[in-house]
């Protein structure tokens, strides 16, 4: 960047901080030079001179040089950075790997080669564009999972140090007292959820307001399989929680999800898991799935440039991407539910989970099943599956090519990556990879025009036109069109809710109540 480009950009930077707009809190940090400490745009401190500041786009960087974090608006407990769905270039899907616990899992060497560089090309690539190689990127990450432990649930101190990714007890106390210049025990002194006694962690999440909430928790209502998803509504059939089983690399977990009460916009999540170490790994995938780190307000003031749009906007401000939390899982469930209801899609899937999941251990929730592994359903699907013997055999061809490694499906490709090999498997379309990529890649600027329900839910929108047409008219709000997608859906889960959600819904609450007792 040229130094004119690097001065307006401080002066951009500098005027979100003085303004103290919370809207950028989580995309870059702003370290004073005077004190030594890096705080998020929004810090109600008196504003600095501009002069005696430095702006980095990541909490790592900061700490890199030696500054630490302000105890005063703990820039850490901020949602992450819209930046990284955006990006498609190696540092972008690096870090969606980093923050999904790829370098605590298998390293650095690991990183690496999931995004096709040498180690050495990938920390000069990561240095150069975030302030900050893999291993810092990690360690900026365990110490924000850290922080968010003590802070906002009830687990032992020794034991957050492992579920926070930490190799040893004196590494993580270590690594607090540098980043955030107090103790752990110091740091749990603030924190703002008692125990409750009932064996799950309670965790907190932000996110940026406003946040569509309730369209996420009845957007998985709707497809949840009993067994595996569990949802609770109230009297008046409206959601109140989603809980799922998810498997992870050590092993399975279980989270319960309602929309934070009297506090910020934001997730309150109840969370077990058979290896605290997986702890940071599910956090980065309920927080994809519930597209924490969206800009709701940037979103909003695009699709509102579309006349049409805008009295759907204002109806539901801060509409939301439902993400995954397991990407072959979501593959899956995408090809049996291709050209059928979503009520006929969930009876197929619930028949696989139980003929084919494994049953979760009873530390994480008693006679729940997982769903099915792509080896399971590969080796003995052909004797559950049931419908057009073209898509059986492409759910089989693509189960037995995830589970060889021959078709890989992640959040660390870029979106071309991941449409070209979905589009590589005889009986895949664009619009089953486009969805996958929405759901997988959580990429926002999708729009599904051939749809049928898009269509229909952009013609009561007032979108009209044929597909041709409005997929050119979708483009007047790049980047954010899968946030278009979400609204075009909307009209027409507001009407299953109304109609054949409740029932199914309350099954699966009663389920999982009984289990959890």
């Amino acid at each position: 960047m040229t130094s004119t480009g690097t001065d307006h950009l401080h002066a951009e930077r500098y005027r979100v901080v003085a303004s103290r707009d919370a809207r950028f809190d989580g995309q870059f940090v702003t370290a004073v030079h005077s004190t030594g400490i890096y705080c998020r745009p929004s810090c109600p401190a008196r504003t600095p001179r501009a002069s005696g500041i430095t702006f980095y786009r990541t909490s790592a960087a900061a700490h890199l040089v030696g500054f630490r974090a302000c105890k005063r608006c703990l820039p850490e407990a901020t949602p992450g950075s819209p930046e990284w769905d955006l990006r498609e270039d190696v540092a972008g899907r690096a870090m969606r790997l980093v923050l999904d616990g790829v370098v605590e899992r298998d390293g650095v060497p690991g990183l690496a080669a999931r995004v096709g560089y040498s180690e050495r090309q990938l920390n000069r690539i990561m240095t150069t564009e975030l302030g900050a190689g893999p291993k810092a990127l990690s360690r900026a990450h365990r110490a924000q999972t850290a922080r968010t432990l003590l802070t906002s649930s009830d687990l032992p101190i020794a034991d957050v140090a492992f579920a926070a990714g930490f190799a040893s007890v004196r590494q993580f106390n270590d690594t607090v007292r540098e980043v955030f210049a107090v103790t752990p025990t110091e740091l749990r002194a603030r924190r703002t959820l008692r125990p409750v006694g009932d064996g799950a962690l309670h965790v907190h999440f932000p996110a940026r307001a406003p946040f569509d909430a309730q369209g996420l928790l009845e957007w998985h209502a709707l497809h949840a399989l009993p067994g595996t998803e569990q949802v609770d509504v109230d009297a008046d059939g409206r959601v109140t929680s989603y809980g799922r089983l998810v498997s992870l690399p050590g092993g399975a977990g279980w989270f319960r999800a309602t929309a934070a009460a009297g506090r910020a916009a934001g997730i309150d999540l109840r969370v077990r898991v058979e290896d605290l170490s997986d702890l940071p790994t599910l956090v980065a995938r309920v927080r994809a799935l519930f597209d924490l780190d969206a800009d709701p307000v940037a979103v909003d003031a695009v699709l509102t440039t579309l006349p049409e749009l805008a009295p759907a906007v204002a109806r539901v401000p801060g509409i939301r991407l439902p993400g995954a939390v397991d990407p072959h899982e979501v593959v899956i469930r995408t090809l049996i539910g291709q050209q059928v209801s979503v009520a006929a899609a969930r009876t197929a899937q619930t028949r696989l989970v139980a003929a084919l999941g494994a049953t979760a251990p009873e530390s994480v929730l008693p006679g729940g099943r997982l769903f099915p592994t792509v080896d399971a359903i590969a080796e003995r699907g052909g004797s559950v599956l049931r419908g057009p013997a073209a898509r059986v055999q492409t759910i089989l061809r693509v189960a037995a090519a995830l589970a060889a490694g021959s078709l890989v499906v992640d959040a660390g490709q870029s979106l071309q990556e991941l449409r070209e090999g979905l589009l590589a498997v005889k009986g895949i379309g664009p619009w089953t990879a486009d969805y996958v990529a929405l759901r997988v890649r959580h990429h926002p600027d999708l729009f599904l025009h051939s749809d049928l329900a898009v269509r229909n839910g952009a013609q009561e929108l007032g979108l009209l036109g044929a597909v041709r047409e409005l997929s050119l008219r979708s483009e007047q709000v790049a980047p954010w069109r899968s946030y278009l997608t979400m609204h075009c859906w909307r009209p027409i889960v507001d009407r299953a809710m109304a109609t054949a959600g409740v029932g199914h819904m309350t099954t699966a609450a009663a389920a999982a109540r009984k289990d959890e007792r």
